[in-house]
């Protein structure tokens, strides 16, 4: 039997802000039902219906001449009836002077050109705050026509790490900013032209209108083990810094996003309304590779 509680590491993380935006309010996620995949890049783009949790496994690949370096990984719907379908894949560029991370539809093409590709993930030179981008075009490359055409990309997400109070050992503070949702529970479109409409400089300048901020739950302290832990209820078995899991500061009861170790390689993924595939899998692929969660 997994253990239910596990330590996130030694030493508890800061509890966060009270929150600004107003937080999505959908009922209690039930237990996972098999959702259909029909168009991977729908699928991945699509929130998560509401009241469901979509679970999923990631598996990271580091066979081959630099995959120690630069592994790839892979994002799998986890089935009810133990078969696992495939959602997505992400890999980190070679030559970039920031991490970017290539996410596709197609485990076989990972390349910036490739019908398959979907969005990026890229961070600051830090390598402590990441922005989601879909499969837009850069407001800087951009011609007048591409401005006007509803082709500039989208920023789906950004995720901004801090150090904890007692330096690099443990949790980290972790907050996720993400585009708000429309009474028809669509995601709202953040199309930046220029840095100052970007999701970080928003949440930055606490123009909170139109985004919603989640943060990293704090664990508790468990007097048994000895350390702070958090309930995955049985889907995280390996104890990591890098396990976490998403609240709003408004619901901490409702876990949006949940990311955690069962093996060496393997990880759990689940994630609720209002996240998409493609948000999960991107936050998660940004906590492999912050600055301040090595181990």
């Amino acid at each position: 039997m997994a253990p239910e509680n596990l330590p996130t590491s030694s030493f508890p993380t800061p509890r966060a802000a009270e929150e600004a935006a107003s937080a999505p309010s959908p009922p209690a996620p039930e237990p996972s039902v098999d959702v259909e995949v029909q168009d991977l890049e729908e699928f991945a783009l699509r929130p998560a219906p509401q009241g469901i949790t979509i679970k999923c496994r990631i598996t990271r690949d580091k066979k081959g001449m630099d995959r120690g370096m630069y592994p790839t990984y892979f994002l799998h719907l986890d089935r009810e009836d133990g078969k696992k379908v495939f959602l997505l894949a992400g890999r980190k560029r070679k030559k970039s002077k920031t991490s970017n991370y290539l996410i596709s539809v197609d485990p076989t093409d990972l390349s910036r050109g490739g019908d398959s590709y979907i969005g990026k993930l890229r961070s600051n030179l830090m390598g402590t705050k990441f922005t989601v981008y879909d499969n837009g075009v850069n407001p800087q490359k951009a011609s007048s026509s591409t401005l006007e055409s509803g082709t500039l990309r989208q920023e789906l997400a950004a995720v901004c790490y801090e150090t904890n109070v007692l330096g690099f050992k443990g949790p980290r503070k972790m907050s996720v900013v993400v585009p708000g949702m429309t009474m028809v529970h669509e995601r709202v479109s953040i199309r930046p032209r220029n840095e100052h409409e970007t999701l970080l400089a928003r949440w930055q300048n606490k123009n909170t209108e139109s985004i919603i901020e989640l943060q990293n739950k704090t664990p508790v302290w468990n007097d048994d083990t000895q350390s702070y832990v958090l309930n995955f209820h049985g889907r995280v078995t390996q104890a990591s810094v890098k396990n976490f899991q998403i609240i709003h500061g408004n619901d901490p009861d409702y876990i949006v996003m949940q990311f955690g170790r069962v093996a060496e390689d393997v990880f759990t993924m689940d994630y609720n309304y209002p996240l998409c595939a493609l948000q999960a899998f991107a936050i998660a692929l940004s906590s492999f590779d912050s600055k301040l969660a090595c181990e």
